[in-house]
This record gives C-alpha cells, sequence and structure tokens, in this order.
C-alpha cells in the first residue's frame, strides 16, 4: 500500500512524542506497515523478526564499546580531563558546546569512530554540565551535528562511504559521477547544518538551564571539585594506550567489535581493571549501551518490512502520478518521501541505495543534472538521520547524555535535532537540486 510507510512512520513518531517507549513505538510501525500491506500480525511479526540479523554486528560493538567505556571511567583518566575543562572552560557555555562539536566533527573523517568516543567522553563531563547550567539540548545538537555534517560533506573516513554508496547507488541506475562531483553537490546542504547548529548554539539553546531530577536512582558517582585534581599517572598512561589502540583498530580495519574487545582486553592485561570487577564492568556496560543496542536491532526489524513488503517502491510511484515535469516539485516531494522513509529506518548509509533506485528515473525522466540527482539522493538519504528515534546520530548523544538519567531521548535529544538540522538539509538541498 502506498501510505503504509507514511502511516507507520506517524505512528511511530506518534508514540515517541507521547513518551511511549521507543522500542514499542517502532515495533508498533512495523506491524503497522504490515498490516497496511496486507500481511497477518503474525507474518508481519516474523518480517520484522528475519529484519533484525541485519545489525546484529552493530548492537554488539555498542555493547562492547560500552564495557570499554566504563572501564576507561573506572581509570580516573576521565577525572584529570574533568577537572582540566572545569579549570579552562568554567562559565564558557557556549565554548564548551563549540569543543564538543568539534570533537565530534573529527569522528567522522579525520579519527573514524563513529560514536565510540561518546560514551567515554560525555559521561564524566555530566555534572560539569550541571554546575555550568549548559543546556544539555545544546550538546545533543553539538554532538549529533558532529556525527552528521562531516560525512554528507567530507569525501573521508566514513564521508568517503557515503560518498561511495551514493556513486555506486547511481551507477547502477545508469548516471557516472565521480565522488568529487557528489561532495561539490552536497556542499550547499551540509551548509544548513552549519547554520543550524548556529542557531542551536547561539540563540536556541544559549541561556543557562536548570538541570532536571534524574530518573534514574543510581546518579553518577564521580563528584567534580577542583580542590583536589587527580595527577597523571602510569595507569593513566596505559589508558591512552588502550584508547589509541581502539581507535587504530577501528581505523584500519573499520571493526567496531573487533577495536571495542581488544581495548577492554588491554584495560585488563594492563590491570587498570582487576579481573575481578570484569562482570561489573561488562553489566555497567550492557545498563549504558544495550538500550541503544535493542532500538538498532529493532529498527533493522522495521526496514525488513518496509523493503520486503515494497512500501517504498509503492509511495514513490504513487507521488510520481502528480509531479509532471516541474522540477522545483518534484525535488520537494522526492525530499518528502526521503524524509519519511529515513526518520523510519534510521540510516541514511541503508537508505541510499533504496532511494537511488527509485529517484533516479524520475529525475533522469524530468531533466535533472548530474549533480543535481546526487544532492536529492544524498540529502534524502540523510534527512532523518537527525531527528530519527531509531538513529545512532541521535542514539549515541543520548547513551551519553542520559547516563545520569536526566535527558530524554524524544523530547532532548531528537526533536532539537530534527528542528535545527532536518529543516535547514531539506531547504538547502531542495536549493541544490534547483541550483545544480
Amino acid at each position: 500500500m502506498a501510505w503504509a510507510v507514511v502511516v507507520s512512520v506517524l505512528v511511530m513518531t506518534i508514540l515517541s512524542l507521547l513518551r511511549v517507549n521507543v522500542i514499542i513505538a517502532i515495533l508498533a510501525a512495523g506491524l503497522t506497515a504490515g498490516l497496511m500491506n496486507g500481511e497477518t500480525l503474525s507474518s508481519a511479526l516474523t518480517l520484522l523478526i528475519e529484519g533484525m540479523g541485519g545489525q546484529a554486528e552493530v548492537a554488539l560493538s555498542y555493547i562492547l564499546l560500552g564495557a570499554f567505556a566504563v572501564a576507561i571511567s573506572y581509570s580516573g583518566i576521565t577525572s584529570v580531563l574533568v577537572n582540566y575543562l572545569l579549570r579552562t572552560l568554567k562559565d564558557m557555555r557556549t565554548m564548551m558546546v563549540l569543543v564538543i562539536a568539534f570533537v565530534a566533527s573529527l569522528s567522522q573523517n579525520a579519527v573514524p569512530v563513529h560514536i565510540a568516543f561518546i560514551p567515554i567522553l560525555i559521561p564524566p563531563l555530566l555534572r560539569l554540565f550541571d554546575q555550568m547550567k549548559l543546556d544539555r539540548r545544546a550538546v545533543a545538537a553539538a554532538l549529533t551535528f558532529g556525527l552528521k555534517a562531516p560525512y554528507v560533506m567530507i569525501p573521508l573516513g566514513f564521508g568517503y562511504i557515503f560518498h561511495d554508496v551514493i556513486r555506486d547507488a547511481m551507477a547502477e541506475q545508469g548516471v557516472q559521477i565521480a565522488i568529487g562531483s557528489i561532495a561539490q553537490s552536497l556542499l550547499i546542504p551540509g551548509s544548513g547544518m552549519i547554520v543550524g547548529l548556529l542557531v542551536a548554539v547561539f540563540i536556541t539553546y544559549r541561556k543557562p538551564r536548570n538541570p532536571k531530577e534524574s530518573t534514574q536512582e543510581n546518579e553518577l558517582e564521580e563528584p567534580i571539585t577542583t580542590n583536589s585534581v587527580e595527577r597523571f599517572n602510569l595507569k593513566h598512561g596505559l589508558t591512552i594506550v588502550a584508547i589509541l589502540v581502539t581507535l587504530l583498530i577501528q581505523a584500519l580495519w573499520s571493526n567496531l567489535i573487533l577495536a571495542a574487545l581488544a581495548g577492554l582486553i588491554l584495560m585488563f592485561i594492563f590491570r587498570v581493571v582487576p579481573y575481578n570487577k570484569g562482570d561489573k564492568i561488562v553489566n555497567d556496560g550492557i545498563a549504558m549501551m544495550g538500550f541503544i543496542a535493542f532500538v538498532l536491532l529493532v529498527a533493522a526489524g522495521y526496514a525488513n518490512v518496509l523493503t520486503e513488503t515494497e512500501s517504498v517502491s509503492a509511495l514513490v510511484d504513487a507521488s510520481s502520478e502528480y509531479l509532471g515535469n516541474n522540477q522545483a516539485l518534484i525535488a520537494l516531494i522526492l525530499l518528502l518521501v526521503g524524509l519519511v522513509v529515513t526518520m523510519g529506518i534510521g540510516s541514511s548509509f541503508a537508505t541510499v541505495p533504496i532511494l537511488a533506485a527509485l529517484f533516479v528515473p524520475i529525475c533522469l525522466s524530468a531533466g535533472f543534472s548530474p549533480m543535481a540527482i546526487a544532492a536529492l539522493v544524498g540529502t534524502a538519504g540523510a534527512l532523518g538521520d537527525a531527528g530519527s528515534p531509531a538513529s545512532d546520530s541521535t542514539l549515541g548523544p543520548t547513551s551519553g547524555l542520559n547516563a545520569d538519567g536526566k535527558h530524554n531521548h524524544i523530547w532532548d535529544t531528537c526533536v532539537p535535532t530534527f528542528l535545527h538540522y532536518n529543516i535547514p538539509l531539506f531547504l538547502f538541498g531542495w536549493a541544490a537540486a534547483i541550483l545544480l
């Protein structure tokens, strides 16, 4: 059914905004899409479960990464960092957010570790944020910008993978374009995200905000003070070695499971973490990242329901009947379709091949240039990655910011990032498709 994607995404969005657990919301969306396409409740659930394996590797890597992050915190090195930031950036909320945005941006291209740094860097800073009365929504916006904008605009690291996926997907539809041209076409949409970041940091979330009450019993135990600063010692040096090995493995082999596991093992070999603390470290890591891992599994199942029932192609076919040859209208409708689809699937990388197979024939018949098509496909794929309840670009920031139970995934991460990034990304992407 043509409108199954729209209705199911609306179901997920409305339930999430009503503070229904995001896993339940995604399950409801997947079952809705299946039922609207003629599947029985049982067969829709089967499709959803069969698709969950698609993110099993990512889910396991996140859990191991959580355990590694807990081990790093146990070493005490984060206390050194936090106390330094407290002395250096005290009462400098805006500068703190910009520094976090810069560090996050390095995670996609210069040091391609994606969200690996978040559970390591952010939880120890939460008490500092509270002391500074820093609005955590600004931090969420900064983190999501760093996780998204660099790979959209810069063809290095994860950016190269994203641009290569666009090139291959377009080539399969008969459109040849170089990665350099794709990067040029996405500079305009990516600039919209820069505008969104500046609005979030300097306007929307600049004012002080009193910290929320925690929703969990075990708040962060490590206080932040400037009276007794822990000195850098051998244990901290060995922790840095473990972190560097993790980053090196991730950069060379693009395998987060192997990287996180190697870092965790080194922490035990170096005796930074005692062997008898192994169970607690792993359990705390699962507590930190297990929810995100399961959300990604369920989201992969939902994507499988949409793919197997051909809901996306039906939506595009239904929309194309009303498009005609008006390029501005065609670009507008295709971007709306990209927003809806990616909001549901939650992965720009996984969505691009699906969208390209549908978009390219329509764009060719309407006379779009290859660069305009690349701008449309890339923007449509990126739309919804920020703001989607099931995207690691939002789940990653929430995993760090909600370590003390004071940050809501939907209202404090998804809604702010949707408003500040998807709206300008949509408008700038639409302009790029018309101008190029």
